[in-house]
This record gives structure tokens, C-alpha cells and sequence, in this order.
């Protein structure tokens, strides 16, 4: 019937007007079987309605002259258009259009909150602790340690501060009397830890062919071949810098292992294993150019003077990196190699 859309040749053809309802009464002939007013579905379920229709009432003598109009689609096809703007308000919107509540802000990780210099907490307090009995000094010494940045040295923390990083640590038994002799220790032995960086720095920061030009001739002799060459090059030697450092007390070195794998099975190698270590990260000048070198020192503590003062012992040396090892080969096959081949006997003979 051409409901929906029209033929194409068709449209120039006049349509086809059908008699009406009137005229099929008045010549008694059957309507159409598709007539959708005589078809036997809708007569059935008219015949289930509660009430008849309303009759409609007598036409006017205005309206019986008017020529009956033409048969159109039973479809009401603007109610589609309307039909599809009332589904559209009600329609649930697509994900990407339903405003969605905002964010939460997100909380601060626990590795966000630490100083990657020193993978310590960004700002350590100075206010003295709760049921604190004792005061503690606040002042920070500086230290002889460069940074990295270029602006300055590092500050040594203050006994209050050592006091509330200690807590913060978990060690609530710290005798507070003690905390001030603590923090004299600690700065004494990372001014001795940045001397032995800054002597193999001397030695090896150019090159490992000048390192055993220094190394040959053992270590006792290294400090006297060093200052030759330094004083026959007349090149200022550049001065090394920490970038950062990291504590890392719970993870022992693979030397320290070794160390005491050997003490169990010979006790002449015996000791105890290092109360601490540190990766410390130093910047080294190579022909102008910067280069990090990571520095790995175990402290280990060793019998008391008669005194009763402690003594330390710390082992420095680089990270086993393909150059940390070969400079540590030099320094220690050279003085091996100078005592093996008799050097100590020939210097003695010399200087009779």
C-alpha cells in the first residue's frame, strides 16, 4: 500500500481514489477485505469493549455538501517523530554523558612523603616528643659533605630531631641522655665514610690506568705515589658530591656475607656482622662530563679501647659495577702483588 514510502513511478500516476463507506452501503457491495473498519480481528475485540462507541453524530447540511475526502494511511506518521522525542527524555543517558561525581583526591603514598636524597621522611619534627622528659638541642651541624645540587653541604640532623626519627623507627626504649653522644657518633663516622670516598675518588676518578700508577707499588706507598702525580699534573683535582644516600641496615652486602659464611667454617675470619650499611650515590667528573657511582659502606664495630671509648670499622669501597670491580681488582691485586713480589724487602734494602 505504500505506507512508508512511495513508489517511484507511481508518484506521477493520479492515486486511485476509493469509494467510501457511504457508497458501499448504498450499492450493498462487500468492503475490502483490508478495510482495517471491517476486518474480523478488530470487529472481534470491539466485541470485547465494555461499551459501544459513541455514534457519531448527523452530518451538517454544510458538511453533506462537502465532497468526501480522500482514503489516507491509517498510520499517524507524525506521531513517530513524537513517539521518538518523549522515549528520548526518559531514556537513561549514555556513560559518557551521565556527569560522573568528582574524583577523590588521591592520598599521599608512603614513598611520596619521603626525601629521595636520603629516602628519610621530608621534614623531621623539632618539637619535642610527647611525655619528653628531657630537652634536646635543636641546632643541625653542617657537615663537610657536598650536595649534589651545588648549594652547600649537608646538614647533620639535631639531637631532637635524631630523637624523633628514632621513635618514629619504632625505638621507644632510646635513652634520651644518650641521644646527644648518638648523634656526635653518627656525624663521626659520615665525615670518615665521605674521607674514604674522597681518597678513592682521588685515585681512580680518572681513569684506571692513573689508579695503578698509584696502586703498584701496594698500598702503603699509594698516598706518596698519589701526591707525585698530582703535583706533576697541576690539574686541581674536581671535588666529588653526594647526591643522595640510602640506609639499608636490613639488607647485608654480598661481602659482608661472605664474610660470615667464612667465619663459620674457619673462625680466624670470624666477626661480627655490620650493625649498619649505607648506598651512598656521588657525583665524579669524567672529562667534564658528570657520572653517578654508587658507594656501598658497612660499619662494623669492634673492640672497646682500654678507655672504654667504642672503636668502628668501616668498609668502603664502590658498587660491583664493571668499573667499581676493576678498580677494586687494582687497589687489592696491587698491594697483594707488591707484597708477593717482594717490593716491602727491596724498599727496606734501599734505604739501608
Amino acid at each position: 500500500m505504500g505506507w512508508f514510502w512511495a513508489d517511484g513511478n507511481a508518484a506521477a500516476a493520479a492515486p486511485a481514489v476509493p469509494p467510501s463507506h457511504k457508497d458501499l452501503a448504498a450499492s450493498g457491495a462487500a468492503p475490502p477485505p483490508s478495510c482495517p473498519m471491517h476486518n474480523k480481528t478488530m470487529d472481534a475485540l470491539s466485541a470485547h469493549k465494555p461499551a459501544a462507541p459513541t455514534p457519531a453524530p448527523e452530518p451538517t447540511p454544510a458538511a453533506a455538501a462537502a465532497p468526501a475526502p480522500a482514503s489516507k494511511c491509517p498510520v499517524n506518521h507524525g506521531a513517530k517523530d513524537t513517539f521518538a522525542a518523549a522515549a528520548a527524555a526518559v531514556a537513561p543517558k549514555h556513560h559518557t554523558e551521565i556527569e560522573q561525581p568528582p574524583a577523590p583526591a588521591a592520598e599521599s603514598s608512603f614513598l611520596s612523603r619521603l626525601n629521595p636524597l636520603n629516602y628519610m621522611f621530608s621534614s623531621i619534627s623539632q618539637e619535642p616528643a610527647p611525655n619528653q622528659a628531657i630537652a634536646l638541642p635543636t641546632e643541625r651541624d653542617p657537615s663537610s659533605i657536598p650536595k649534589g645540587t651545588g648549594d652547600g653541604n649537608w646538614e647533620y640532623p639535631s639531637p631532637q630531631q635524631m630523637y624523633n626519627a628514632l621513635l618514629r623507627k619504632g625505638y621507644t626504649d632510646t635513652d634520651i641522655t644518650a641521644v646527644e653522644s648518638m648523634v656526635a657518633v653518627h656525624n663521626f663516622l659520615n665525615e670518615g665514610a665521605w674521607n674514604e670516598i674522597v681518597e678513592w675518588e682521588r685515585r681512580f676518578g680518572k681513569g684506571l690506568m692513573r689508579g695503578w700508577e698509584i696502586m703498584k707499588r701496594g698500598e702503603e706507598n699509594a698516598p706518596m705515589m698519589l701526591r707525585r702525580l698530582e703535583a706533576q699534573e697541576n690539574d686541581p683535582e674536581p671535588q666529588p658530591t653526594l647526591i643522595r644516600f640510602q640506609g639499608r641496615p636490613k639488607e647485608m652486602t654480598p661481602k659482608a656475607a661472605l664474610l660470615q659464611v667464612l667465619g663459620r667454617i674457619n673462625p680466624k675470619y670470624a666477626t661480627e656482622p655490620p650493625f649498619d650499611r649505607h648506598d651512598w650515590y656521588v657525583s665524579r667528573d669524567v672529562n667534564g662530563e658528570k657520572k653517578e657511582v654508587r658507594y656501598v659502606i658497612d660499619f662494623y664495630s669492634a673492640p672497646p679501647e682500654p678507655t672504654g671509648e667504642p672503636v668502628f670499622y668501616l668498609d668502603v669501597r664502590p658498587a660491583v659495577t664493571v668499573t667499581g670491580a676493576c678498580e677494586r681488582l687494582l687497589r687489592w691485586g696491587g698491594d697483594v702483588w707488591w707484597k708477593a713480589s717482594g717490593g716491602e724487602v727491596r724498599e727496606q734494602e734501599r734505604s739501608k
